[in-house]
């Protein structure tokens, strides 16, 4: 089983990417949170996969977080949640909101994902409520190293910077370490420390 692939991006497309690992291209699924923090071709992605074998393919979903990952793994229990209604879900919601759903039983939030209707939504709060106690998406989940996850001064900053025309991949160590520095660091503060560092 392919547990993480590592390798160029060689496409973005739709719901799926391509990772180019040593010369051979793997299609790989995902969320669009995931997708929108993959590198843009040709820079180099690293992706937790989770490789679903059926009858007639083998087939590949990438994630940024073990969180997410894991949060996928769940929602696929659910009878009548798939991989692509799980990956819709997981596009609508980040980890933590969906924790937050369930414990709340707001089915209102999970149908906001595609192909999760009402019905569904309320099969999804049944079975999975008293699963989720030890289920990760309370607090701020560790990205993998080269990917943002969701709205942050990290995602903003990158962004910054890429219209300032550094690459994310120069952008994304010198900002990691100006945030570990100064932990609680604002959007401005971050980004002209990094101009500091890239300057230099």
């Amino acid at each position: 089983m392919i547990g993480q692939l590592t390798g160029l991006v060689g496409q973005i497309e739709g719901e799926r990417c391509i990772v180019d690992v040593n010369g051979v291209g793997y299609e790989v699924s995902a969320s669009t949170r995931t997708l929108g923090t993959v590198p843009h071709p040709p820079e180099v992605a690293r992706l937790l996969i989770e490789t679903v074998v059926r009858e007639d393919a083998i087939l590949l979903y990438g994630f940024g977080t073990a969180d997410e990952r894991e949060w996928f793994r769940l929602l696929t229990t659910v009878q009548g949640v798939g991989a692509k209604v799980a990956l819709a879900i997981l596009s609508a919601n980040s980890p933590g909101e969906i924790l937050l759903a369930i414990n709340a039983g707001d089915r209102g939030s999970l149908t906001r994902a595609a192909g999760v209707g009402p019905r569904l939504a309320d099969r999804i709060l049944s079975e999975l409520r008293n699963k989720v106690a030890k289920m990760p998406g309370g607090g701020a989940a560790a990205p993998m190293p080269g990917i943002v996850t969701g709205p942050s001064v990290e995602n903003d900053a990158l962004l910054a910077l890429a219209g300032l025309g550094f690459r994310r991949a120069e952008a994304w160590p010198v900002l990691s370490r100006v945030l570990a520095e100064n932990e609680n660091a604002s959007l401005d503060l971050a980004i002209r420390l990094c101009l500091k560092e890239l300057a230099r």
